[in-house]
């Protein structure tokens, strides 16, 4: 909750504006001093007790004038990675002279008036009028007490030391006494850790690389501040302050750990789930972290919980923070620029991403998070669901109703329609009493089938009437309440068990519970939904205990004010830990025990959709962005939030086309059908008391325009599946914003509304109601028009496009190849069908690309050399391809036409393996060559010529 000013205000207004005038005639004199130049931390470094000098710093970073100038520190001692610190009072009457945008809160958890906050030793001085927000008006003064760093010692990984507190906080049982751990553990990765050395902590148990001996040659500084405590770290090669710990006093009490550094640049990234722009608002922006089902909504806490952040530097350099802790959490962005983070448990434990480049931040990430588990390939194609699908033969109805339509589809969803009273591993008697036939019937068509599950388990029904409960309840997979019986709550089918997916036991439970319904029908894969876990009553039907796990001394900024709003109580147990220190994990956890319960059922590669996300999901399911509304609105936050769990590891990831709830409209659903089409996952999905919005029912105009998308996706299936095969085996991105690949443009550090596909393709979709034209940027270089082949040069620009209604503008990035391939309805149909290359040509005639081809669904093919890689290379005025001599997939495959852009003269002649192909043409006005019937079996090279 947000804490309010007024009633201070308004008692102290006789005296506000004499107060404020002197505030301001200070600020102006101290600022003078300073030359104008005063961030967050050297308002504080200067002037504390305690003080910590650093020269040759960047000058973003310079200490104020009284601030004593040391050496530079060097890395070859240990000493000299140790600033040097004073000890003794300041007399400084300018203690609390801090900028406003440089204040850190010293009332974190409830609101202080003023004797309060000077009673902790706190600033008390409003700001106004009109202040942001968020802005503290109690605040940290120099000097505050903080932790002081002893025995500093190398080891064999980097650095130890221990840390002391000599007087306590005004937070409950502090820790007096901490650990201190650095650990070098790459060139470009390094991690360290705060902890309690005498009492074992929780700690997130995500399985991180295991560091035996630290790297010497590395691209970052190490220094310590040691009375009080402080960490910076540094980009080596500029001398740049990435990471500055002294801004603001460390905090690790038992319910309350805050930690604060200072930020190089306001260009941040990440922190998601939320619903916001691409680049984080640092104007006092608090961010929470603790799951929660909800309709996206501004400044809420969401579905999951990706505690890393990504910040452009100046010139186009980059780097990475991530902080493994699941508990409930804030982290606080304020315009310093500088953030916070707040959490309620566990241990601090940090990893720092050097890059420099930010697509290398993100595989660095990725190297300690996972990489991205690889999809079959028909998870790639168009899905359709719908809440309100209450038969079977109105589902049948749908996949009947897109054929006649000429619309691709690949699965078919039911949500709860199917089930019996709304219980997991059941069916309808009645309306679904043909089920297992019906999917079959799909499965016949080449298409696959998809229902969803949610974890809450029916606990209501008689003994023996309900295999799940009755089993789960044996084998004591369920979470437990404060009596060891298993928490009741309310979900869908009314009073519900949870399982606990940290058990080992649970995941044997839904492996049988998976494999049985399974047997009577086969269903292709899992949506997960429900699972952060969501309640409709607060934290279980009987309520929660008055214990310190439920009313903690520090409430991050949820919704509803309480841990248990929509959840379970916190101090529910489960195998691993509370549920207050492991909530944030539950939607993961249970995205793992699907994933290996679908490889054993399957024994083919697994297509587990979640709702619920924690770092790591991407290695085992994928996400789509939940109940969105059918607005303009949200189709608009759509495309930012596609791209930013791309950073966050989970590649497969889309929000419901044509939004979830309310009604859409024609225009709405065809834009979003469009940018849609370029979502990684692509699922079409609404609210059973809305209106149809499946393509179909649209008019001809629209439903040509759909097609038109649907088709044009269809045939770039085999580029998106390289992509993911690069995201699985080298941690690249799939759908990546403009900055990723630019980043020395800072044009592209704010760009929304654009996205890219890999390197190659810049998709830019209408987002606003009404627009017949779009803007886009174009970075440096030449775009051709996928469809058109007609070039924009650019210098770094802003182009204005054409886009009627049946248009979405994407465009080919010159010297870059992309496999295509003829669309068929299915992708069962698409892959047998004849493959084209489209060929953008470079200034200088060049061009590369490449093509990972297996049977689409068997488990570790990459792994076991079961594929075939092409490399397909232009130079020279010539094509060839370079297959990779590993196993053949392709043997059936042919390359059916080649298209070239950006061909300057026209040929007079084309060879194809040496023999002369008449069927060329070559338009003047665009300058395309296509090269068709060709029937070239692509597990051959091949070699095509023009001259």
């Amino acid at each position: 909750m947000e804490r309010k000013a007024m009633p201070i205000r308004s008692r102290r207004a006789p005296y506000l504006a004499v107060l404020m005038c002197l505030i301001l005639l200070l600020t102006a004199v101290f600022m003078l001093v300073v030359h104008w130049s005063v961030p967050a931390q050297e308002a504080w470094m200067g002037s504390r007790a305690l003080k910590v000098a650093i020269v040759e710093v960047d000058e973003y970073y310079l200490s104020v004038s009284d601030a004593r100038k040391v050496s530079q520190v060097q890395s070859e001692t240990l000493q000299k990675h140790v600033l040097k610190t004073k000890a003794g009072a300041s007399n400084d009457p300018l203690q609390c002279s801090i900028s406003p945008q440089s204040r850190f809160d010293c009332a974190p958890e409830k609101y202080l008036t003023q004797d309060q906050c000077e009673a902790r030793g706190c600033c008390y001085i409003p700001t106004g009028p009109n202040p942001p927000m968020g802005q503290p008006w109690c605040f940290f003064p120099v000097g505050f007490p903080s932790y002081n760093m002893e025995n500093l010692t190398t080891t064999d990984t980097g650095y130890s030391a221990s840390l002391t507190r000599s007087a306590a906080t005004f937070m409950p049982k502090d820790v007096m006494k901490l650990q201190m751990d650095v650990f070098l553990e790459a060139m470009g990765r390094l991690r360290f850790t705060i902890r309690d050395p005498a009492h074992k902590r929780y700690e997130v148990p995500l399985q991180t690389p295991s560091v035996t001996a630290k790297v010497v040659s590395v691209l970052y500084d190490i220094q310590f501040s040691s009375n009080p405590f402080g960490l910076l770290i540094r980009r080596k090669s500029s001398g740049l302050v990435l990471v500055n710990t002294t801004v603001a006093p460390l905090f690790f009490a038992d319910q309350y750990l805050q930690i604060s550094t200072s930020l190089p640049s306001q260009h941040v990234y990440g922190l998601g789930e939320h619903l916001t722009s691409l680049n984080l608002d640092l104007n006092w922006t608090k961010v929470t972290f603790w799951n929660r089902d909800i309709v996206p909504t501004a400044n809420a806490n969401l579905y999951g919980a990706h505690p890393f952040y990504l910040v452009m530097e100046d010139g186009g350099t980059s780097h990475g923070v991530f902080l493994l802790n699941s508990n409930a959490m804030d982290v606080v962005l304020q315009p310093a620029p500088a953030l916070s983070w707040r959490t309620t448990g566990g241990i601090l434990d940090f990893y720092i991403f050097l890059g420099p480049e930010p697509k290398t931040v993100v595989r660095q990430f990725l190297d300690v998070i996972g990489y991205p588990f690889m999809p079959p390939y028909w998870g790639l194609g168009f899905h359709i669901c719908r809440w309100g699908y209450t038969t079977t033969n109105l589902t049948r109805n749908v996949v009947t109703s897109m054929r006649a339509a000429g619309m691709p589809q690949d699965v078919q969803w039911n949500d709860l329609d199917y089930m019996d009273s709304k219980r997991d591993f059941t069916y309808n008697q009645q309306n679904f009493s043909d089920y297992p036939k019906m999917v079959q019937e799909f499965h016949q068509k080449g298409l696959r089938y998809i229902m969803i599950v949610d974890p809450a388990i029916s606990s209501s029904g008689p003994p023996g009437s309900y295999k799940p409960y009755d089993d789960g309840l044996k084998r004591g997979v369920f979470i437990t309440n404060s009596t060891g019986q298993p928490l009741i709550g309310k979900v869908w089918p009314g009073e519900t068990a949870f399982p606990d997916f940290t058990n080992p036991e649970t995941h044997s439970w839904w492996y049988d519970m998976v494999k049985e319904f399974h047997e009577a029908v086969e269903f292709d894969g899992l949506w997960i939904d429900m699972n952060e876990p969501s309640n409709f009553v607060a934290g279980s039907l009987e309520g929660c205990p008055n214990n310190e796990l439920e009313n903690p001394p520090y409430v991050p900024g949820v919704i509803g004010g309480t841990l248990r709003a929509s959840t379970l109580c916190a101090s529910s147990q489960q195998h691993l830990s509370s549920h207050y220190n492991i909530h944030n994990l539950y939607g993961l956890t249970e995205a793992i025990a699907s994933h290996n319960a679908m490889v054993k059922v399957l024994g083919k590669r697994p297509f587990v959709i979640s709702r619920s996300t924690f770092s790591s999901h991407g290695h085992y399911a994928g996400h789509w962005t939940g109940d969105v509304y059918s607005t303009w609105e949200h189709l608009y936050y759509s495309v930012p939030a596609v791209m930013l769990f791309n950073l966050y590891g989970v590649p497969l990831v889309g929000a419901d086309i044509c939004g979830f709830g309310k009604n859409t409209t024609e225009e709405l659903c065809v834009r979003w059908t469009q940018i849609g089409a370029f979502y990684p996952f692509m699922r079409n999905h609404n609210e059973y008391n809305t209106q149809p919005q499946e393509p179909y029912v649209f008019s001809p105009r629209a439903q040509k325009a759909m097609r038109s998308a649907l088709l044009l996706r269809y045939s770039l299936l085999p580029y998106l599946y390289t992509l993911f095969h690069l995201a699985h085996s080298t941690g690249e991105t799939v759908a990546r914003p403009l900055f990723l690949e630019f980043p020395a443009d800072s044009n592209t550090w704010n760009v929304e509304r654009q996205l890219l596909w890999g390197e190659a393709l810049l998709v830019t979709p209408v987002l606003l109601e009404g627009q017949t034209e779009v803007n886009g940027y174009f970075p440096a270089g030449t775009w051709y028009n996928l469809t058109t082949g007609i070039a924009i040069k650019s210098r770094g620009q802003w182009v204005t496009l054409p886009a009627p209604i049946d248009i979405i503008n994407v465009h080919l990035r010159a010297g870059y190849i992309i496999p295509m391939q003829v669309p068929g309805l299915t992708t069962v149909e698409s892959r047998s069908n004849g493959m084209q290359l489209c060929v953008a040509l470079s200034s200088d005639g060049a061009a590369r690309g490449e093509l990972f081809w297996d049977d689409g669904d068997s488990l570790l093919t990459f792994e076991k050399e079961d594929y075939t890689r092409i490399i397909f290379l232009a130079a020279k005025n010539a094509v060839l391809s370079i297959p990779d001599p590993v196993k053949s997939q392709v043997d059936t495959l042919k390359l059916q036409d080649v298209t070239v852009y950006g061909l300057l003269n026209p040929p007079k002649k084309v060879l194809v393996n040496e023999i002369p192909n008449t069927d060329f043409s070559y338009r003047l006005d665009t300058q395309v060559l296509t090269i068709p019937k060709l029937a070239l079996p692509l597990g051959s090279k091949f070699l095509i010529t023009w001259s």
